[in-house]
């Protein structure tokens, strides 16, 4: 399967990234560049961006990013800084790109960044993945 494929055939069943409403700008293998908008629904308590919100959004794009090379992939360890908050409307983009990968691990960065805006970062986003022997068929 391309990487393409492997992200259309993962969204078809993701109900939480369908809920997050996110679009995908960019798929190649080892890279995915998502988008998306808060809505209000999306909002915590001080009427910003609930923290899980950005997390979820660096999450999918690590999740795409490390099942484009057509192997199954799962995170195993990940962690986030939050830079800045995000305000309703804020439209919003999450870039994964692989550091480093071996046969069985997957090292990524992820950048979160206002989508008009690319030099304000939101947050950044590192993962671990475990890569299993399974192919995406």
């Amino acid at each position: 399967m391309t990487a393409k494929e492997v992200v259309e055939a993962m969204l078809r069943n993701d109900k939480f990234s369908q809920w997050l409403g996110i679009e995908v700008l960019e798929i190649q293998n080892g890279v995915c560049q998502l988008s998306m908008s808060l809505r209000e629904d999306m909002l915590n308590g001080f009427g910003i961006a609930h923290g899980g919100i950005s997390y979820s959004l660096a999450d999918s794009a690590l999740a795409f990013a490390s099942n484009s090379w057509g192997r199954k992939s799962l995170s195993i360890d990940t962690s986030i800084a939050h830079l800045k908050a995000l305000k309703i409307n804020d439209e919003v983009v999450a870039e994964a790109r692989c550091d480093n990968q071996s046969e069985k691990l997957g090292h990524y960065s992820v950048k979160v960044y206002l989508k008009n805006h690319p030099e304000t970062l939101i947050a950044l986003f590192r993962g671990t993945v475990y890569r299993t022997s399974k192919n995406w068929e």
